[in-house]
């Protein structure tokens, strides 16, 4: 349910975040709707796959990037040479349509939040979203970080193309005036993201260098029919995972070749869902479940041969069989010295009546 985000997250439950970003105006641009009207479809196909959560990313060209900005993306996927002229394209809404998108994603009842990429949309949204997302871009950003982090709200802080030098300066910064939930989550800064160079493993080294935070992951790789990327993701620790989301795989540019649709949400979320089942509690009891076979395949104390009343009972005169409805083998020291107190025929079950 909307509102239920951070709950979910601390509570340690596999999250889902869809990052629709800006691939709303592809969108809107394929399907001859207005920015808005593509941007509310995309939450829409977010709730119904099952996704916990959307994400936006709120910026203006003039203070995100230089005019000349050289481009970092796969320029076959994405063919725009200048990050300036690609955030130009995608840069039309403020505060007045992201609080639009969040009173819709109330009504539909999927969380909202936006990566802020300037201090004048980290004011604004800190009114309409639960949970402050701050991109791997701006990590080595102190004075942004510390701004966002004095909102004293939890905080997603992505870690791509970075090292534990500064990791560890950008987690004291928000630990300075900031004491809420923290999520750390693995990102390779490589669009798409190669399968070889997912280098998960990062997911098990955050989780045991910052127990204190939560774990998690944003992906890039392409998503596959298997989901083996995130789930591999999820078995090593990460519960919070943010992934790209389109309507369209095939449109070209931006972020949309290496998205999942929502079909990729709805597979992704059955899988951890399977995964969830089968690991169980882990804790070291026997199952309800095994209580029968447990006693009927275990072992109790037999007789090897008759024994007659008040005759000493010693270990050659035992054995051990199924079912385990005497005395354990475990408890043999109990059995062994005493003497029997009714004769005992061969190949029977000893039980504590029996003996003196």
């Amino acid at each position: 349910m909307a509102g239920n985000l951070v709950k979910r997250i601390t509570e340690g439950k596999f999250t889902l975040i869809a990052e629709i970003g800006v691939n709303y105006y592809d969108i809107a641009a394929k399907d001859g709707i207005s920015p808005m009207e593509a941007a509310k479809k995309m939450c829409l196909a977010a709730r119904n796959a099952g996704i916990h959560a959307v994400k936006f990313q709120t910026y203006k060209a003039e203070t995100l990037a230089a005019k000349d900005s050289p481009s970092y993306w796969d320029r076959r996927e994405e063919p725009t040479e200048s990050q300036y002229e690609l955030f130009k394209k995608f840069d039309s809404f403020g505060e007045k349509e992201y609080k639009e998108i969040k009173v819709y994603c109330e009504k539909i009842d999927i969380d909202f939040l936006s990566t802020a990429f300037d201090f004048e949309s980290a004011d604004y949204l800190d009114k309409i979203m639960d949970v402050y997302k701050i991109s791997s871009s701006d990590l080595s950003n102190l004075p942004f970080i510390e701004y966002q982090a004095k909102k004293n709200k939890p905080i997603l802080l992505s870690v791509g193309a970075s090292n534990k030098q500064e990791i560890d300066r950008a987690v004291s910064t928000i630990r300075k005036v900031n004491h809420q939930p923290l999520v750390l989550l693995h990102c390779v800064l490589e669009y798409p993201t190669p399968l070889e160079h997912a280098n998960l493993l990062k997911i098990k080294s955050l989780k045991e260098t910052y127990p204190y935070c939560i774990t998690g992951y944003s992906d890039h790789t392409k998503p596959t029919e298997d989901c083996r990327v995130i789930n591999t993701a999820f078995n090593l620790g990460a519960t919070v995972v943010e992934k790209h989301f389109t309507l369209d795989k095939t449109l070209k540019g931006n972020d949309h070749y290496h998205a999942m649709d929502p079909r990729d949400a709805k597979r992704i979320i059955e899988n951890i869902e399977n995964i969830q089942t089968i690991s169980g509690s882990g804790d070291l009891v026997c199952l309800e479940s095994e209580s029968v076979a447990r006693k009927n395949a275990r072992r109790s104390i037999v007789t090897r041969t008759d024994i007659r009343k008040l005759t000493i009972i010693t270990a050659d005169m035992l054995t051990f069989k199924r079912p385990g409805v005497g005395i354990s083998p475990s408890d043999m020291s109990s059995v062994l010295g005493r003497a029997a107190a009714v004769d005992i025929p061969e190949d029977t079950i000893i039980t504590k009546d029996m003996l003196i």
